[in-house]
């Protein structure tokens, strides 16, 4: 039987929700500020979460394309937890980075070995797919 992949999606809808999260801290530390749209500067505070928001962006796609390849070549189980820790990573890079950005190591360190894993365990996969069984 097919893995509906429920988990994974579940994952990826939690991730947007992560991202929405951030979306609403930005406008918060907007107000806070005093600094309107679309001026970006002039407050530290509101800049390191622009900057979380905006490195956010770029990650999604490096996590969201790998995850659900990851299920499909692999497993949906290990895929939707290998997504938990990359949230746990984002979440824990985003609280470090606006109290103090030197301190984002850890949470970057943690969804960066999350994504690897996804995208190299798939890449690894669809060429094991191809090369075995011809598809």
């Amino acid at each position: 039987m097919q893995q509906p992949h429920s988990l994974v999606a579940i994952v990826t809808l939690v991730a947007l929700l992560v991202y929405l999260w951030m979306g609403f801290r930005v406008a918060k530390a907007r107000q806070k500020s005093g600094i309107a749209a679309p001026a970006m500067v002039g407050d530290q505070i509101l800049e390191r979460h622009i900057r979380v928001q905006a490195n956010t962006l770029e990650w999604l796609p490096l996590f969201l394309i790998p995850l659900w390849l990851f299920a499909v070549y692999w497993n949906d189980q290990v895929a939707a937890a290998l997504g938990l820790l990359w949230i746990v990573g984002r979440v824990v890079y985003a609280l470090a980075y606006v109290a103090e950005p030197k301190k984002r190591g850890v949470g970057f360190l943690i969804q960066s070995l999350a994504v690897m894993v996804l995208l190299f365990g798939a890449l690894g996969r669809a060429i094991y797919a191809l090369v075995t069984l011809g598809a």
